[in-house]
């Protein structure tokens, strides 16, 4: 996916939150995710590693783990293929793929190497080209769809940096779908809708859908025609999916016309969080081909799709937009297990042993870090509390207690962790034993 947009111009100006400056957000009733994600142990930054360079700490790495293997197990369900590629390419890749001369601005500068200059990619684009291009591909093959949850580079100005909705080393959920002409819009309507299902798992909703169009000017690829195809194919996709969207010019990436899911804040403020792009650009200036059923070499068309887009802004609207309280199945604690004394430790143990032989992640907050009360407290964002009492262990049960404030009877422990991790491989918002 390549959301990029003309040199001068942020990577697109739809990724920078509406309504107030960057680095100026004023406080509100929503959740900060820059305050609360480092109260909560999730990422940090530092001076001496940079600014725009956040690191993730063991729970927020939890977090990032969780996500990006929930995407690369939908996306293998949904017929992609998973590949990896470096982060660095020579400055000539990018010369043919056009970023040098419409985005090089906001790449990091070129580096000397052996006589050469590389640098460091500000998409992944041009590589999943390559990809392609490394072996011959019939028809038959097509659609072929390429994913990849890599990392990539943009030289953004220290004024725009913010949280993990700005940063300088992103890691992207990306793909591309080399397809024929007739499989176009069908590819890109499947795609969107994989965009609405994820959105359900992660409890979160699209703002609204926006057609993403050229502006004037002469920094897009001159070639009107395509343009228009490439539009027109869009315009398709989104009737034919039933959504309502609003065209906007001036927010297209530089080859090619793109719809961009938006999310809000709780304070409205907008961003791209999805896309789904029809480009008939690369694909001409890598010279792709493919051996059609009249043996002939055809051009494919090359769908850019991302479901979630940059893994740190989706995170940053995860904690924004549940206030830390993450969907079950993605918490970095699914359970709080909380021995009333001392005298039930050793079955504390043992249940969040049992946890983790199903995955499940559990953490035991024991009497030495407070009343009961207090630790309960303390735990209310794990989605379930597991309560152990002298009764729960003599009978080999628990009692849980619910994030939403529900209390349940103590109940057979096999039976309890059976529903609450077919819950959470279901990826349910909430686990209900």
């Amino acid at each position: 996916m390549c959301s990029e947009k003309p040199r001068g111009e942020c990577p697109g100006a739809s990724c920078r939150p509406r309504g107030h400056p960057p680095g100026d957000r004023e406080e509100t009733a929503m959740h900060d995710h820059r305050k609360l994600g480092r109260e909560l142990g999730l990422f940090d930054t530092d001076p001496l590693i940079g600014a725009g360079l956040p690191y993730w700490l063991p729970d927020g790495a939890v977090v990032r783990r969780t996500l990006e293997e929930y995407i690369r197990t939908t996306e293998r369900r949904a017929g992609y293929r998973h590949v990896y590629s470096p982060v660095l390419g020579k400055r000539e890749l990018y010369e043919i793929s056009g970023h040098w001369s419409h985005y090089s601005d906001d790449m990091f500068p070129p580096m000397e190497l052996g006589g050469e200059q590389v640098v460091l990619r500000p998409s992944l684009c041009p590589h999943h080209a390559i990809v392609y291009r490394s072996r011959s591909h019939s028809y038959r093959e097509l659609p072929l769809r390429l994913a990849e949850l890599g990392g990539m580079y943009r030289a953004e100005l220290s004024g725009v940096l913010g949280g993990l909705t700005r940063v300088r080393s992103i890691q992207l959920n990306d793909a591309h779908i080399f397809c024929t002409p007739d499989q176009v819009t069908e590819e890109a309507r499947a795609a969107l809708e994989l965009i609405g299902d994820a959105y359900r798992a992660l409890g979160i909703s699209a703002a609204r859908y926006r057609l993403s169009l050229p502006g004037p000017g002469g920094k897009y690829v001159d070639d009107p025609g395509m343009w228009r195809k490439s539009t027109a194919l869009l315009t398709e996709v989104l009737e034919r999916s039933g959504v309502p969207y609003e065209a906007a010019e001036g927010e297209a990436a530089f080859y090619g016309p793109k719809i961009d899911v938006q999310v809000a804040d709780g304070a409205g403020r907008e961003s791209t969080l999805s896309t789904v792009q029809i480009d008939f650009h690369q694909p001409v200036r890598f010279d792709l081909r493919y051996i059609g059923a009249d043996g002939a070499k055809h051009r494919p068309v090359m769908v850019h799709r991302s479901i979630i887009g940059s893994v740190e802004r989706a995170v940053a609207h995860l904690i924004e937009v549940h206030g830390g309280a993450l969907p079950a199945w993605l918490a970095p604690v699914q359970l709080a297990v909380l021995p009333v004394s001392g005298a039930e430790l050793p079955d504390a143990e043992a249940f969040a042993r049992q946890c983790a032989d199903l995955g499940l992640r559990a953490e035991i907050a024991g009497p030495e870090r407070g009343t009961l009360g207090a630790r309960i407290r303390e735990a209310r964002l794990a989605p379930c509390q597991a309560v152990i009492g002298a009764r729960e262990a003599a009978e080999g049960q628990v009692a849980l207690r619910l994030r939403d404030g529900t209390r349940l009877e103590p109940r057979p422990v096999d039976r309890i962790l059976a529903e609450i991790a077919e819950r959470v491989v279901a990826h349910g918002i909430e686990l209900r034993a």
